[in-house]
């Protein structure tokens, strides 16, 4: 064979594979399939990305000074010990890259974040896939999985796609069973959703300890989805390892000030969490009294499990929703292929939404 190879194992990784976009003849179509905010970004946010228009030839900040001024500001943090990134998936397989060698194991949960195995696998080290206990990671079956090769642990919390979440007590008890040298991830994406008062955010255990990251995201709370703007609270020696393997100006200028704007409205940020937190009740109480099994959820989004046996499959189900026009997100990447991802949506989507589960129980009552 001529031309340049790969390294070994590069080509047996599985490409990340995304939702439905489109549904080929449907006039109106409702994506719910991508946890993308309903109410958008903030219009200070559109505002702002559109006045940068005006400046492309010049250069971003190559260290996003004032966007991780605003961040420290909002959340009370140390400025010196926050990397954006072009997304958090960028800061996760960096960190990948600086701590993982072939030979090292590194840990998620079965139904974790697809990216975590990727991003583990491109470095040549083995990702280690650890059961859930009712779909919710479990800090006893982590900690079994963990042995002189384990170099990170990654967890989702909440996690998706399933929403389920740990406690504030066990994030501290699965750090406490880890070793100084094994990094935990906390990746806190759907962090600004969760409602309970017993949940770990991870910064106070970055200023705490040094081994311990938390990552954050633009692209569901704030509705930036398409500037891939993302962010990690570190230990300052794991930061300066992050700035020198990340893109030198790996954050756009438009990203930059439109992330600051959104940070700024808190107000968008808390009609979006009013939002999601109505309809997510609304949903779910819906739906499960229609019949289906729905886990209760902490993020913007519902799984939605099916049974074959007694009633329709996932692909049936799949199929009724999109002839109304809605998609949501089959899960058999995730080693469930008999669930359904359910973004809260606007309010007309969820009403459909709605009305066809209640159609598709009636027809199979």
């Amino acid at each position: 064979m001529t031309g340049p190879q790969p390294r070994n194992g590069i080509m047996d990784l599985p490409p990340y594979v995304g939702g439905k976009e489109s549904l080929p003849g449907q006039e109106k179509i409702f994506k719910l399939s991508a946890n993308e905010n309903p109410l958008g970004a903030s219009p200070n946010a559109l505002e702002a990305y559109r006045m940068a228009g005006e400046n492309l030839e010049i250069y971003p900040d190559g260290h996003s000074v004032a966007l991780r001024e605003a961040l420290a500001k909002a959340h009370k943090l140390d400025v010196n010990k926050i990397v954006c990134g072009f997304g958090s998936d960028e800061l996760l397989q960096i960190m990948a890259t600086a701590y993982l060698q072939p030979g090292d194991e590194a840990i998620h949960t079965e139904h974790g974040f697809l990216v975590y195995k990727l991003a583990s696998l491109a470095t040549g080290a083995r990702p280690v896939s650890v059961a859930e206990t009712n779909l919710t990671a479990d800090v006893d079956a982590i900690l079994d999985a963990v042995n002189d090769k384990t170099k990170i642990v990654f967890l989702a919390n909440p996690n998706n796609p399933t929403g389920t979440m740990i406690s504030a007590s066990e994030v501290r008890r699965l750090h406490a069973g880890l070793q100084e040298n094994m990094l935990l991830v906390l990746d806190g994406a759907y962090a600004e959703y969760v409602l309970t008062t017993d949940y770990e955010d991870g910064f106070a255990l970055v200023e705490e300890t040094q081994n311990v990251v938390t990552t954050r995201t633009f692209s569901k709370i704030y509705g930036l989805a398409a500037l891939r703007l993302g962010w990690a609270y570190c230990p300052a020696p794991i930061a300066a390892v992050i700035n020198r393997l990340r893109g030198p100006f790996n954050v756009s200028t438009p990203a930059q000030v439109a992330g600051i704007a959104a940070i700024e409205d808190q107000a968008h940020v808390q009609a979006s969490i009013k939002h999601n937190d109505e309809w997510r009740d609304r949903l779910f109480q819906q739906i499960s009294g229609a019949g289906f099994e729905v886990l209760p959820s902490h993020a913007n989004f519902l799984l939605i499990k099916f049974d074959p046996e007694n009633g329709l499959s996932a692909a049936q189900a799949e199929q009724k929703l999109n002839e109304r026009g809605l998609i949501l997100r089959g899960l058999t990447a995730y080693g469930l292929p008999d669930a359904l991802r359910l973004t809260i949506g606007t309010e007309e989507a969820n009403q459909l939404v709605i009305e066809v589960f209640q159609e598709m129980a009636g027809n199979n009552g």
